[in-house]
């Protein structure tokens, strides 16, 4: 299948462009609806949904589901409209850049994981990292994205990251500074590239695919070996002047003593983190190697050892939580941490320290884990460029013909969606 181009501009484009972007979300959150259903629920008129709901089918992002077609009513019955999510639909394609791995994903147009990899980093030093990870994501892309038009790749990681340049500026545990990183994968893979914070990227998947209440106002707190933050007012994720907002790593955590690098104690990520908590683990002689999964494993496996330090780590990730709810007082605050997302008796301790300190939430409810789960990480890459074609999904399909529309290339130079 290849996706058409949205023919030449004309005047009224921005408004073309908006009633496309309102007719596809109304769909993405209703889906399938008939016509009459999106015009009642978006507020366009039938003849502006009709307009749309065609051009977006000739774009391949949206198709009709006769199967779904309603009976009983009277007149004409309607068949109605959904994503195009089905074989032959298409889907972008994400990598999360951590510090131990990478892991790569294709995700459909609802956020969901078709396929995934995780690509671990042992052995690659910071300046050669890049390099492998897009080498690594063009030989999954070969096999995952068979058949399936590609809109784009996206990139999420931690540290300070510029999303309109596409570029690393600082992501001090992998010595990155002012790294091009869109533009290598976009020249690499012959796609269209973007790139954000792994916790923006996750606060926007909740918005746009997550609780209603994330479309109100939420805080996503990012606990990893990088821990930072995002915060999404009205369904917009701030970003502040030159995309540096989210840095929470110096938040202060009430009663912890731990030194920080910085020189000063009780720093959320010198006591939280997964690299400050995984050295404490080897210093306890819980594990052999300070590596935080082999933590979560050893608890999973009852070590009452690595189920006491995580619960320590969550109440403190917990007590940070507090003041980030007294500050900003959100509908909801979206924690991602390791353990939590494996045995939900973490996200009750962080849950039970938060509400205890904080002075505006006594909802615990309003704390809650990724709606993705395990699959946060593909679904944040993913997101990063699924997010610009929902607001935009004309141009989002333009910019993919721009690039010529070519699959990504193998290391000998054949179309992934091609070789073998």
């Amino acid at each position: 299948m290849t996706l058409a181009g949205p023919g030449p501009r004309m005047v009224g484009d921005g408004r073309r462009e908006a009633n496309a972007a309102a007719v596809l979300r109304t769909v993405l959150d209703h889906g399938p609806v008939a016509r009459s259903g999106i015009a009642r629920l978006s507020g366009l008129s039938p003849a502006a949904v009709s307009r749309q709901c065609t051009d977006l089918a000739g774009l391949g992002l949206v198709r009709e589901v006769p199967g779904f077609a309603g009976s009983g009513a009277v007149g004409r019955p309607q068949v109605p409209v959904d994503l195009h999510t089905a074989d032959g639909g298409p889907v972008v394609t994400g990598v999360h850049i951590g510090v131990p791995a990478s892991t790569f994903g294709v995700v459909d147009l609802r956020g969901r994981v078709l396929a995934r990899e995780v690509f671990p980093h042992e052995g690659i030093a910071g300046e050669g990292l890049q390099g492998q990870v897009i080498d690594k994501l063009g030989e999954f892309l070969r096999t995952a994205a068979t058949g399936r038009p590609l809109l784009g790749v996206g990139a999420a990681m931690g540290g300070w990251i510029e999303p309109g340049e596409g570029t690393v500026v600082r992501h001090d545990l992998l010595g990155w500074r002012g790294h091009p990183l869109g533009a290598a994968l976009a020249a690499r893979l012959g796609l269209p590239a973007a790139v954000d914070n792994h916790a923006r990227a996750i606060a926007q998947s909740e918005i746009l695919f997550g609780r209603p209440a994330a479309r109100r106002s939420l805080v996503h707190l990012f606990v990893g070996n990088v821990v930072d933050a995002a915060v999404g007012i009205a369904g917009v994720v701030h970003r502040g002047p030159r995309a540096g907002a989210g840095d929470v790593a110096h938040l202060p955590v009430p009663d912890s003593t731990v030194v920080c690098d910085c020189g000063r104690a009780g720093c959320l990520g010198a006591t939280a983190s997964d690299t400050a908590t995984a050295r404490t683990a080897v210093r306890r002689g819980i594990i052999p190697e300070p590596d935080a999964a082999l933590l979560v494993e050893a608890a999973a496996a009852g070590d009452a050892r690595a189920d006491r330090l995580l619960r320590e780590r969550a109440r403190a990730v917990g007590r940070a939580t507090a003041l980030l709810l007294d500050v900003l007082n959100p509908d909801l605050v979206v924690v991602t941490e390791m353990s939590s997302a494996r045995n939900s008796a973490y996200l009750e301790e962080i849950r039970g320290a938060a509400v205890d300190l904080s002075h505006v939430c006594d909802d615990p409810e309003r704390i809650v884990g990724p709606h993705a789960g395990r699959d946060v990480l593909p679904v944040a890459a993913g997101t990063v460029v699924l997010h610009p074609l929902f607001r935009r999904p004309l141009w989002a399909v333009a910019e993919r013909a721009a690039h010529g529309g070519h699959p990504p290339a193998t290391t000998d130079g054949a179309p992934v969606m091609d070789a073998g």
